[in-house]
């Protein structure tokens, strides 16, 4: 495990979602080292201050610790379901989903800690993105065309976060291509694979390796 590269981890997270789809299309092994975010260990505050996950630590010393370029670092060495052909990572999509869309699916998941305003104005406002997913799949398979690409990968996550705030209003809400599109990332092998339940990772112990061949728990 020493020889190839570490990555922090945790398994909820939609950035490390997003960076362990990428890892596992491309087939790159690396020793997952899953952690708890309210309990962070020493070694990854070492390798990366700000404390977020995924953080990839390269055999040379190196430390990725952006989703994004995990992500590219992965799909350039291997692109077998060609993602990046697809679309960029640089792409106005993902920009949007990190930037407006994150900020009020944050306050519309923990509307209890911004009591400002009820819930519904933050969903509402999260749904200005949702609503241009839903055009651009009305028109063609995934986000950014017919094949499935970095930004399907990468935005994914987070829509699953927000279906999963009230999920018996997401079933009648009015997104009939993107619910669709969601189950069937959330039902694919490769998602149930980067899901596949690891013990915490402790200081001393060997990370597990990553992608792994058992089935989720």
């Amino acid at each position: 495990m020493a020889e190839i590269p570490i990555l922090y981890s945790f398994r909820r997270c939609p950035y490390a979602m997003r960076a362990r789809m990428a890892i596992a299309a491309a087939g790159v092994t690396v020793s997952l080292r899953e952690v708890l975010l309210k309990d962070k260990p020493s070694e990854l505050l070492a390798a990366s201050p700000k404390g977020t996950v995924p953080v990839l630590v390269l055999p040379d010393g190196r430390v990725i610790d952006e989703s994004l370029e995990v992500m590219r670092w992965a799909l350039n060495a291997n692109d077998p379901q060609g993602w990046l052909q697809g679309a960029e990572i640089a792409s106005e999509w993902i920009q949007a989903c990190d930037g407006e869309f994150k900020h009020w699916l944050d306050r519309y998941k923990y509307a209890d800690r911004y009591p400002e305003h009820p819930t519904t104005t933050y969903r509402e406002n999260a749904e200005t993105f949702l609503a241009k997913v839903e055009g651009a799949l009305s028109n063609s398979l995934g986000i950014a065309g017919d094949t499935p690409s970095v930004v399907d990968v990468a935005l994914f996550p987070f829509v699953r976060q927000f279906a999963g705030v009230d999920p018996d209003w997401w079933q009648e809400a009015p997104y009939p291509c993107t619910r669709p599109w969601l189950e069937g990332w959330l039902g694919s092998a490769l998602f149930s694979k980067i899901m596949a339940k690891y013990p915490r990772w402790e200081t001393g112990q060997p990370g597990q390796q990553f992608p792994s061949d058992a089935p989720a728990t």
